[in-house]
């Protein structure tokens, strides 16, 4: 039995279709949108002895959220009650971490790196990097685990993170609605307006990775998972306007007040120990996972 838990949400999702794509057959999905955190305690301590692995990617993943007792309870305390199970019952697991555990990246994007170090810049990401600290101490721990520090990712299946969806999936809308983009200005000199980067990576390469470790278990360890390339928001902007094939509009709006000074210029995911495990199969460009989601858009819209 495979259990994913956060199977509703956007990678949980697509984790669930791939898994069965590949012939996984008894495979759970726990999701507090459809049961109590309560229930689902339950049920994995009912189950434990069924259980051959877990995915845990369920959270609160808004990063707007400042209610910490929310995160502390979500995102820290079922993390927690998650990894003793495994534990006890020498279950494997991989579970969600985060790339905002790098805060601003003031101190790099290094998976190898001292994670003490690290600066969140918002509950969210201080949620994610408190259990990867409490992981990191601990003496018992599952036959085998991996932490993944997603990156930016986008595709098919997050249209309900609304506000929280990828920049593809709003470019899409806004630009299918108004024939045009508006981007954020840059308020730092450095950058010009439209070039602040991320490091943007398809979904369908995220699924991709999760299979492989639990497949392989290699080293255990926290992992970052991005295509290890920065991309500027104008390019994602102009590859959506490419596969849609409308002409480029961009206009440039300043950024919100509120986020103005929490607001990442730069993230790039250095990939070196997840490739060290043997994982050598190609990100998709920018430009191909663009074109490749906003065409199942277009499909789904039709």
């Amino acid at each position: 039995m495979i259990v994913v838990t956060g199977g509703e949400g956007f990678i949980g999702s697509n984790l669930i279709k791939e898994l069965m794509r590949r012939g996984a057959i008894g495979v759970i999905s726990l999701d507090t949108k459809s049961e109590s955190l309560d229930s689902i305690y339950a049920w994995l301590m009912d189950n434990a002895k069924k259980i051959d692995c877990i995915y845990h990617l369920g959270a609160i993943t808004d990063t707007t959220v400042m209610d910490r007792n929310l995160f502390d309870e979500y995102n820290v305390g079922a993390s927690i009650f998650i990894w003793n199970l495994c534990t006890e019952n020498k279950i494997p697991l991989i579970y969600a971490s985060s790339a905002a555990t790098y805060g601003d990246g003031e101190e790099g994007f290094d998976d190898e790196d001292d994670i003490l170090k690290l600066q969140p810049l918002n509950p969210y990401g201080w949620s994610k990097h408190q259990f990867d600290v409490w992981v990191e101490t601990q003496e018992k721990q599952p036959p085998f685990w991996a932490g993944l520090k997603f990156f930016n990712v986008y595709g098919y299946g997050e249209a309900h993170k609304a506000g929280m969806a990828s920049v593809v999936f709003h470019s899409y809308n806004q630009i299918n609605a108004t024939g045009g983009m508006k981007l954020f200005k840059s308020h730092r000199p450095d950058y010009k307006d439209g070039e602040q980067k991320r490091d943007f990576v398809y979904v369908d390469d995220v699924v991709d990775v999760c299979i492989y470790l639990m497949a392989n278990k290699p080293e255990s360890g926290i992992y970052n998972v991005g295509t290890g390339k920065a991309r500027t928001f104008k390019d994602l902007a102009i590859a959506v306007f490419k596969s849609l094939g409308i002409p480029e509009n961009i206009s440039y709006i300043d950024t919100p007040l509120k986020i103005r000074n929490k607001y990442q210029y730069f993230t790039e995911a250095k990939m070196f120990k997840l490739k060290l495990t043997g994982y050598n199969k190609k990100f998709r460009e920018l430009e191909d996972g663009v074109f490749e989601y906003v065409n199942k858009l277009k499909y789904e819209n039709c």
